[in-house]
């Protein structure tokens, strides 16, 4: 690591009050926003320097690079994949992954079912949807959203406990507030269409926290304001 553990838990502390005084700005409880530290590029240590922090989980982008840390980890603490999952890594993630934010088509909701019913598991999900209608950013569209429900919920071997979005790249914070607000209320429509609690908006970045605590984020994902530039 090119950090010490106590300039991380500088980073963290800082994070954690800033994030308490958005959420008590708009009204917010105490323990409404969980901060995820983003590990992705960075060695197996900056896992560990979250888990001895007491941070709850950390997000990691590629399958692959975060089974190999997870084989190698000393400590434990909960591990979700962030990042675009291909189907036919489904079953590594399936296998590996305490949660996957990433679940963007009907066609991988039905690979992760056969996968956690050969692993006799059940799997915490996400649905990502691309709320800001981001060429560049994978999730599904809004429209498509009730139908990926429906089918995530008709598998037992699925748990669906929210939404997630990443905002588009922009140099005002509009677009993410929009995106953000966008997804709240996704999850309220859907809420009430399927009669079910969706606990979860996973939305937010080191660039654009503020918005997306305003607009209802129960997950931040930060990695550079926790660990720097990232190495590769």
């Amino acid at each position: 690591m090119h950090i010490s553990y106590e300039t991380f838990t500088e980073h963290a502390r800082a994070l954690e009050e800033r994030i308490a005084e958005i959420r008590a700005d708009c009204g917010r409880l105490p323990g409404e926003v969980k901060l995820m530290a983003v590990t992705k590029t960075h060695p197996v240590e900056a896992a560990g320097y979250a888990a001895r922090y007491g941070l709850p989980c950390v997000g990691e982008n590629r399958v692959q690079e975060a089974v190999d840390k997870i084989a190698r980890a000393d400590f434990r603490i909960s591990w979700e994949l962030i990042g675009h999952l291909q189907s036919n890594k489904a079953a590594l993630a399936a296998r590996h992954f305490s949660r996957i934010q990433s679940v963007d088509s009907i066609k991988l909701v039905n690979r992760l079912k056969l996968c956690c019913e050969k692993e006799n598991r059940t799997l915490p999900i996400l649905l990502q949807i691309n709320t800001g209608n981001d060429e560049a950013k994978f999730g599904a569209r809004e429209d498509d959203a009730s139908s990926l429900l429906e089918t995530a919920l008709s598998s037992a071997r699925l748990k669906v406990e929210g939404l997630m979005t990443i905002a588009p790249l922009s140099g005002t914070p509009n677009p993410a507030r929009r995106a953000f607000s966008r997804l709240r209320e996704l999850r309220g429509r859907l809420q009430t269409a399927f009669d079910i609690d969706l606990p979860e908006l996973s939305m937010g970045m080191s660039g654009d926290l503020r918005e997306a605590v305003e607009e209802g984020s129960t997950c931040v994902r930060i990695g550079s304001a926790l660990f720097g530039t990232r190495e590769g």
